[in-house]
Formats: C-alpha cells, structure tokens, sequence
C-alpha cells in the first residue's frame, strides 16, 4: 500500500450476544493481532441499540410508565456491550479501533455505517436460526448479506460436539 493512501475500511457488528463476541475475537484474531501495529484494515466497531419504544413492542397501558426503566437497561447493555468490545481489542493489542453506536435496527444502522464510511468489509456474527425462527425473528446477517453495499463475513461459532 502506497505512503498516505487510505486503509480500507471493516465494520465489525457487536451486541450483546455470544456469536458477536465470537465474530469480534475471530476477526481480530485473523485480520489485527497478527499484523500489530501495521494493519491492513482501518477497524470500526459498531453497536446498534435498540429504540426503547420498539423494544416494548405493542403499545398498552401503562407502556409510557415502562419505557424509561426500557431505556435506562438498554442503554446499560449498550456500555457492557462496548466495553467488552474495548477489552477484547486491547486483549488483542488491537489500538486505535473506532467504536461507534446508534440507535435503532442493527440490519438498517450496519448497512447506514456501511455507506458512510465507505466500508470493503461488514463482518457480522451468525445466531444459527434455523429457516423458521430465521423468518419470524429476522436476520441481521441475512439482511445485510443482501443489502449492504460490500462484502459481507458472516462469522459462525462451531457448535461444540458431544
């Protein structure tokens, strides 16, 4: 790579989720630790936070009293998110990582990021529905596979035989 060109960009997805973490670990492992301090890749880490309203769901009574107390645990999940993102990139002696957090659905908000930075590489964990629970519940990683406008890893921890 040429003297002051730019790094490409990777976006790693995070939440609270095991498979995240996994994702994160893997990736760093791969692309980061390895190359320390010269990586190939410009990191930015991001979080997407879900909105309390749409957390909460169906409107009811007494939801306006239940959104705050939502919120608030959101918003908490939202530091331990970021913080175990932190001290795994420094387990890793992976610096300089960007962390990003926004509010809203992660399938829109990473394909958002995604643009914004102008990103080569969306890496993002995989739960592993199953075609049923996939299509009730959504998947972030199938949506972005489709949608974003780069490359998209989706990483999948190994199930553990017995």
């Amino acid at each position: 790579m040429a003297t002051g060109e730019e790094k490409p960009v990777m976006i790693v997805g995070v939440d609270e989720s095991e498979q995240s973490t996994y994702a994160l670990e893997w990736t760093l492992d791969r692309f980061f630790a390895p190359y320390a301090p010269n990586f190939p890749f410009k990191l930015i880490i991001v979080h997407a936070k879900p909105n309390a309203v749409s957390a909460v769901g169906l409107a009811g009574p007494g939801t306006a009293e239940v959104v705050p107390y939502v919120d608030a645990d959101l918003k908490h999940t939202a530091v331990k998110v970021i913080e175990k993102a932190k001290a795994l990139c420094q387990s890793k002696s992976v610096h300089g990582a960007m962390i990003e957090v926004f509010e809203g659905d992660a399938r829109n908000i990473l394909c958002e990021v995604v643009d914004k930075h102008h990103a080569s590489l969306l890496v993002v964990g995989s739960h592993g529905y199953g075609a049923i629970k996939r299509a009730v519940l959504g998947s972030v990683s199938d949506y972005c596979a489709h949608h974003a406008h780069c490359s998209v890893m989706i990483v999948k921890k190994p199930k553990i035989k017995v």
